[in-house]
């Protein structure tokens, strides 16, 4: 208890960021969205939880959607890039995913995007690199009905460089990808991608309606790329306070978990303060389970946490 009041006391400020309003989500949601409350509460699985067993090929990526549902009970979907590299020009491909949520009954949210290139460097040629590498995966995420996809804001060691260059590219990526109507979302993944206030600031700046944030639980290291605090972090941000700020601008929702103690709760996160703070805003999209623990198995974790957000959600009134 004295650590939630700790936290509580961290956050009193910030919490009320929940009452400003912010830009539309999901598929088609570039309005304004005033006094929304969330009623009820809506899972969506990162296809990450399942990295291990994608990458030992235990488990077909193009099977994604009915995992989902087959063994989780899970109606919708969010995709990583990584797992796609070699079809991402391939419009049959995605059409055919397409289908095979559309078959399964299973919605896809948006589409995870790594390694293609840092879009906050000085380098003006290489930023433009960089936007147009997630071209085809604005064109990848219309074809599968998906409403945004996740960029990593990576750049520059100097803040006001790093913040300028990352404004450039984001300005023009989102222009790109309304056309197609996606959003594309900046997920807290490290370094000053981490810093809450920061990005909200860019976001505003930016000001372009299908540009917002995707606030995830775990990712606040800001002296390591990726961000994860799930071992010690030399600096890390105040994760509370970095989704109280994100919550405003977010076109999707993570819920990143670690590992378990014997009562179910993550070591590491306080999902009771977290789960409470993004009912109590303006979000009313789905919240995606994305299990990174290495104690539990993939799909342990992935129950896990599944139940631990649904006991959060329920004693947030």
């Amino acid at each position: 208890m004295k650590r939630r009041k700790f936290i509580n006391r961290t956050i009193k400020g910030a919490v009320g960021l929940g009452l400003m309003p912010f830009l539309g989500f999901g598929k088609g949601g570039f309005e304004n969205v005033q006094n929304v409350n969330m009623k009820e509460l809506k899972l969506s699985l990162a296809q990450w939880s399942l990295h291990r067993q994608f990458n030992e090929g235990n488990l077909d990526p193009i099977d994604f959607a009915n995992i989902a549902i087959q063994t989780y009970g899970i109606e919708a979907v969010e995709y990583v890039n990584q797992f796609y590299i070699k079809s991402a020009n391939n419009e049959k491909f995605w059409i055919n995913m397409n289908r095979r949520a559309v078959n399964a009954d299973v919605a896809n949210l948006l589409i995870m995007v790594d390694n293609e290139g840092d879009l906050g460097v000085a380098n003006k040629n290489e930023r433009k690199k960089s936007v147009e590498n997630h071209y085809k995966w604005v064109n990848a995420a219309k074809l599968m009905n998906c409403h945004s996809i996740r960029v990593n804001a990576f750049g520059d060691a100097d803040k006001q460089v790093y913040k300028n260059s990352i404004m450039e590219s984001m300005s023009q990526l989102a222009d790109y990808a309304i056309k197609e109507n996606i959003n594309v979302i900046i997920e807290n993944h490290g370094l000053f991608s981490s810093d809450g206030q920061l990005i909200s600031e860019i976001v505003k700046q930016v000001n372009k309606p299908n540009f917002g944030t995707f606030p995830d639980f775990g990712n606040w290291c800001l002296s390591a790329k990726w961000g994860s605090t799930q071992h010690e972090c030399g600096k890390e941000y105040n994760r509370y306070l970095g989704v109280s700020e994100f919550l405003p601008y977010a076109k999707a929702v993570s819920a990143k978990s670690y590992n378990f103690d014997k009562k179910g709760e993550d070591t590491k996160i306080d999902y009771f303060i977290l789960m409470k703070m993004v009912k109590e805003s303006r979000y009313d999209g789905y919240i995606g389970i994305e299990y990174e623990g290495e104690i539990l198995s993939e799909h342990e974790g992935i129950l896990a946490t599944k139940a631990l957000m649904e006991r959060a959600w329920q004693k947030a009134k």
